[in-house]
């Protein structure tokens, strides 16, 4: 059976894989759209590990301003602003099936940014309290899966 810290753990991870893809778009010649649904999940993922790690029911949601709004009332010294987190929630939807949501670099570049921001906050809270600079890594955890960041 796993424990909180295999959870949090694979959430990270699966934002992790979400990011990695989303570089490896931007970095070639797209499609954006996949890159920017692809930032939006790891937002997603990283607010939700956060949320698992102080012991918070996941809630089955796409809505990053509901997620955000969860994270700060667990830690008040969040900072979102400059994030526009209601566009980027649409991006789940969006990207997948919206037939004229057809995004440049430029907007894709945006959501990765924010998207890394997103990291370093979540990940500059949960970090500190592992000890090892994020969870530790188990045996097997990334084997080839993504590309080290």
């Amino acid at each position: 059976m796993k424990d909180k810290s295999d959870l949090v753990r694979g959430w990270l991870l699966k934002a992790e894989s979400d990011l990695a893809a989303a570089r490896l778009i931007i970095d070639g010649d797209g499609p954006y759209d996949t890159a920017c649904f692809h930032c939006q999940q790891a937002m997603e993922k990283f607010f939700k590990a956060f949320l698992l790690y102080h012991d918070q029911k996941i809630v089955r949601t796409h809505d990053l301003e509901e997620l955000a709004e969860m994270c700060s009332l667990l830690d008040g010294t969040f900072v979102w602003e400059g994030f526009d987190l209601e566009e980027i929630t649409d991006y789940a939807v969006a990207a997948r099936y919206d037939h004229d949501f057809w995004p440049g670099d430029d907007v894709a570049r945006e959501a990765l940014a924010k998207a890394e921001r997103i990291k370093e906050q979540i990940m500059g809270r949960i970090a500190p309290k592992t000890g090892s600079g994020g969870l530790p890594e188990k045996e097997g955890d990334r084997d080839n899966h993504f590309p080290a960041t």
